[in-house]
C-alpha cells in the first residue's frame, strides 16, 4: 500500500500550494496508489530509471532508491537495473546512481539472501526458521514455518536450491500419510521404484502411508510446499538413506 505523502505541503505548502497539492494528492495520492494497474515495486523501478536517465541523482533520487528497496527490489536487481539503463541513459549517470544505490543497499551483500528474499515474496506463507531439528535428515538447508497445529498439523517447508530430504516413510496402521501443496518455486517428489515428478506452485501430492519417498527443490530453484499431516492410528516416521547425488543429478 502506498504511503500517504505530505512532502509537498511540508516544503512548499505556503509558497506553492497548488504544486504541493498536485505532488501529494495526485502524483502520490492517485498515480502511485493505482496498485491494481502497476505494483509499487514496478513503479519504483520505472521512477528510479527515469530519474537516473535525467541525471537527477539528488535527495529525491535517494528517496526513490529507499522506496524501491522497501517495495522489494533487491541489491542484485537494482544493480542489474542500473547496468541495463546505463547503455541507454549514459555511463556517467550510471556511475553516479551506483554510488548512491551502493549506500542504500549496503547491508545486502549476499546473493543467496537476495534469492531467498525473492522466493519469499512469491508466496503468502512465511519461510520460517532454519529447520535445525531435522537437519540430519536433509541434504542442504531447509526452513520450517508452522501454519496450523490446532486441528491438523500444517507446516510450510522451504528448501534452498539442491536441498532435498532423505528417503522416508510415514507409517500408520490406519489413515495417516501426508499431503503436499506446492506454493512457490520448483521441486520434485519421488516414490521408491517410480520416476520423479516435477512440482510447481498449485500442484498437490497425496502421499499414501507406508510408502517410501522423498521430496525437495530443483538444483536451480528455491522450493516451498505446505506439508499437511493426515491423522491416523499408530503413526510414526522412518527416516532412511539420503537421495544419492548421482540419482539427484540426473533430474532436470
Amino acid at each position: 500500500m502506498a504511503v500517504k505523502q505530505t512532502a509537498g505541503r511540508d516544503v512548499l505548502g505556503a509558497f506553492a500550494p497548488t504544486f504541493a497539492a498536485l505532488n501529494d494528492d495526485v502524483l502520490f495520492g492517485e498515480v502511485w496508489s493505482r496498485e491494481d494497474a502497476l505494483s509499487l515495486r514496478d513503479r519504483s523501478l520505472v521512477t528510479v530509471t527515469a530519474l537516473m536517465a535525467q541525471g537527477l541523482v539528488d535527495a529525491s533520487f535517494r528517496y526513490h532508491l529507499e522506496s524501491a528497496k522497501a517495495n522489494g527490489i533487491t541489491r542484485t536487481e537494482i544493480a542489474e537495473i542500473l547496468t541495463h539503463a546505463a547503455f541507454y541513459a549514459g555511463w556517467p549517470k550510471a556511475w553516479a546512481a551506483f554510488r548512491m544505490a551502493k549506500d542504500v543497499w549496503a547491508e545486502e551483500t549476499n546473493d543467496a539472501d537476495d534469492a531467498m528474499a525473492r522466493h519469499a515474496r512469491r508466496m503468502v506463507f512465511p519461510i520460517g526458521a532454519p529447520n535445525d531439528a531435522y537437519a540430519q535428515y536433509f541434504s542442504g538447508k531447509s526452513y520450517l514455518a508452522p501454519i496450523s497445529t490446532a486441528q491438523l498439523g500444517i507446516y510450510n517447508v522451504t528448501f534452498e536450491p539442491g536441498c532435498r530430504n532423505n528417503w522416508h516413510i510415514h507409517h500408520a496402521a490406519t489413515g495417516g500419510g501426508q499431503i503436499l501443496v506446492c506454493v512457490a518455486g520448483r521441486g520434485y517428489y519421488q516414490e521408491d521404484g517410480k520416476e520423479a515428478r516435477e512440482l510447481r506452485p498449485g500442484d498437490v501430492v497425496n502421499i499414501p502411508p507406508n510408502v517410501k519417498h522423498w521430496h525437495g527443490a530443483a538444483k536451480d530453484s528455491w522450493f516451498s510446499h505446505l506439508a499437511v499431516e493426515v491423522p491416523g492410528e499408530h503413526t510414526s516416521n522412518e527416516w532412511c538413506a539420503p537421495v544419492s547425488a548421482e540419482a539427484y543429478g540426473k533430474l532436470k
